[in-house]
């Protein structure tokens, strides 16, 4: 019987993480088609559309900010009070209006909210895809076996699971890189 790998000085994991902590390591292919559905797949996909929701509302609602904000200041700017209290309330609020501009546009270019919206998104959406054609027998799962279907339905998830990862590591760092080859030369 074979002991499943422990952690040495790992820190303590979080909810998400022991959720798939917990579960006992083991391969695809000794999986039912239920396991894998259930146990990797309808977590992956979930997991995908919480993230592709969430990144879209971070995304529009900093877009909005940014928007309104820059069509705010003009105004304010060009706003005259008799009273001096009320230019250096029209200040200070310009001022604060602009700030939230510009971290809410430099959050957005560090962190790439866009970008990561679509790749989840459009990952959960070919996550679906596959399911529906593993589950009708369709396009490359109408084969005579089940389990060749099955085996080739996992290897596709994963193989997108890894697509998407890819994509938004690279996405990440491609921006970063070009920052600091922007700074050195």
């Amino acid at each position: 019987m074979s002991e499943e790998p422990k952690q040495v000085n790992q820190p303590e994991a979080s909810s998400a993480e022991k959720s798939w902590t917990d579960q006992k390591l083991r391969a695809f292919a000794s999986m039912t088609a239920e396991e894998y559905i259930n146990e990797r797949f309808n977590p992956m996909r979930g997991w995908y559309d919480k993230k592709a929701g969430s990144t879209k509302n971070l995304y529009l609602r900093m877009r909005a900010a940014s928007v309104i904000g820059g069509a705010v200041v003009p105004v304010l700017i060009n706003i005259h009070f008799d009273f001096a209290y009320f230019e250096t309330v029209i200040d200070v609020i310009t001022t604060a209006i602009s700030l939230m501009v510009v971290v809410f546009v430099s959050l957005e270019s560090v962190f790439h909210f866009r970008e990561q919206w679509k790749n989840y998104r459009s990952t959960e959406q070919l996550l679906a895809n596959e399911y529906f054609k593993f589950a009708s027998g369709e396009g490359p799962y109408n084969v005579k076996e089940q389990r060749e279907a099955f085996l080739k339905f996992v290897n596709r998830i994963e193989s997108a699971i890894e697509r998407e990862s890819a994509s938004t590591l690279n996405v990440m760092t491609t921006v970063t890189e070009q920052k600091v080859d922007k700074n050195t030369n």
